[in-house]
């Protein structure tokens, strides 16, 4: 029964990193800004971070089950 949280907070992690990477992607792919008023490598760079760290906690989570 306490697999059931896990599982879902673990998809809901991987599901989120893995969307804000795809899109960090290629938002720098198409050389547009990643937030506006930033400077793009910082932005860039911090969105993949929090993606990988997203799909990271993901990964932890289902290997908890």
């Amino acid at each position: 029964m306490e697999s059931g949280p896990a599982i879902y907070a673990g998809v809901v992690f991987a599901l989120f990193g893995g969307g804000l990477l795809t899109w960090t992607v290629t938002r720098v792919r198409h050389r547009e800004p990643v937030a506006h008023g930033v400077s793009p490598v910082a932005s860039a760079t911090l969105a993949s971070l929090a993606s990988v760290i997203m799909l990271a906690l993901g990964t932890w989570c289902l290997t908890r089950v």
